[in-house]
């Protein structure tokens, strides 16, 4: 066997997803009897409600095990349009609905359908870590662009202005946003469409935190659509249902993008697992009061987290409006020494703390911003607590 593998140049533009990575961390150490506190999590910690439970498992006994089409079964496309439009006052039709294994793949295939070598996509930071790698695997470029932390980290468009060329084909919009939690403003939604509109860009709309919100209510991108701007919403039950490994997600746009991806996703997955499907229906027509219950238990969280992160010193956090994240500063950190030297990032501050405190957190600067750590508050009230002391007394060691 040849021990000289050649790999394609795209595998060494793409970067790990080090979140992934940091629950793989968490893991391990479990494995090994470590006693560890996990903020890295990006999944809610309930079961899936029983109710889509039992419609997975009626599925299988009713022998809903098969193939089903590409672009999702068509009860489940029917129940999305229905859902858009009782919770999201959006019209679509089934020809333009795409269920996916999952959200991510939506916008993978919304990527891959949409951009080529010499197109720019602007995508802002701090950012979900796969956002640029999706723009960068369709051999497109990402272009980022900053955020103001004192607006929910929504987009500064002096920035966004400073950086519009011919080649920008795209934007992605994530709000509520993974890794900051936080909300735009209707008015920040509406400049950026504007803008969006008088380009010809295409607005990619990640919205699979809609269901968490802690201050007023959810408004998609489409809503406030005015400008006739092209906009792709994606979707996910896995958030908002606690559906992560089932794999389900969807997008809702224009009938040519749609068929698009669909075309793509036929060549690479075929279709969304068809038991994960018929648990989606259920999910989505059925009982939606255990949503309602998660979200206030993270509301609960919510607030014991930033009253312990406020009593850190030298650490300054904007409240999130929305998701189950916060995003603090620990800029002040950066450059203490511990036992091992100085710390010269947020990765190395996060290696400090699994070391030292046995808390798994994920760092800033993979996200864009050096200097902050992303906590999940997707675990216990007494977790947190636990965590956050353990933070607090590895941070007074550092000098």
């Amino acid at each position: 066997m040849s021990n000289s593998i050649s790999l394609a140049a795209r595998v060494d533009r793409v970067k790990p997803s080090f979140t992934l990575d940091m629950t793989s961390k968490a893991a391990e150490l479990r494995a090994q009897g470590i006693d560890i506190v996990n903020f890295s999590v990006g999944e809610p910690d309930f079961n899936t409600p029983e109710n889509i439970r039992t419609a997975a498992k009626n599925a299988m006994d009713e022998g809903h095990t098969k193939y089903t089409s590409g672009a999702g079964m068509i009860d489940l496309r029917e129940a999305i349009c229905e859902k858009l439009k009782r919770e999201n006052s959006l019209e679509y039709s089934p020809n333009q609905i795409l269920v996916s294994n999952g959200e991510k793949q939506s916008l993978y295939l919304a990527c891959q359908a949409l951009f080529q070598k010499g197109d720019q996509v602007i995508v802002f930071s701090p950012y979900w870590v796969s956002f640029p790698e999706f723009v960068t695997l369709s051999d497109a470029e990402p272009i980022i662009v900053a955020t103001n932390p004192e607006k929910q980290f929504e987009p500064d468009f002096d920035d966004l202005d400073s950086k519009i060329n011919g080649n920008i084909k795209g934007v992605i919009l994530n709000s509520p946003s993974n890794p900051t939690g936080g909300v735009w403003s209707e008015k920040a939604v509406e400049k950026l469409l504007k803008l969006a509109s008088e380009n010809e860009w295409v607005v990619i709309s990640d919205e699979c935190y809609e269901r968490l919100i802690y201050e007023g209510e959810f408004t998609s991108t489409e809503n406030l659509n005015s400008y006739g701007a092209e906009v792709l919403t994606c979707m996910s039950l896995s958030k908002t249902y606690a559906m992560t490994g089932w794999r389900i997600g969807y997008a809702a746009g224009n009938e040519t993008i749609i068929k698009a991806m669909s075309k793509i996703q036929g060549q690479a997955t075929s279709c969304a697992n068809s038991i994960g499907q018929k648990a989606a229906v259920e999910a989505l027509t059925g009982d939606q009061s255990a949503v309602t219950e998660m979200r206030e238990t993270f509301r609960k969280r919510k607030a014991l987290i930033l009253e312990l992160i406020q009593n850190i010193p030298h650490v300054t956090c904007v409240e999130p409006k929305g998701a189950f994240y916060v995003f603090p500063d620990f800029s002040h950190y950066i450059g203490l020494k511990s036992d091992k030297g100085a710390i010269r990032d947020s990765f190395e501050l996060c290696d400090y703390l699994l070391e030292t405190a046995r808390v798994v957190t994920v760092p800033g600067d993979g996200f864009g911003a050096p200097g902050h750590i992303r906590f999940s508050f997707a675990t216990s009230s007494d977790t947190i607590k636990d965590g956050m002391n353990r933070i607090t007394t590895a941070l007074q060691q550092l000098n």
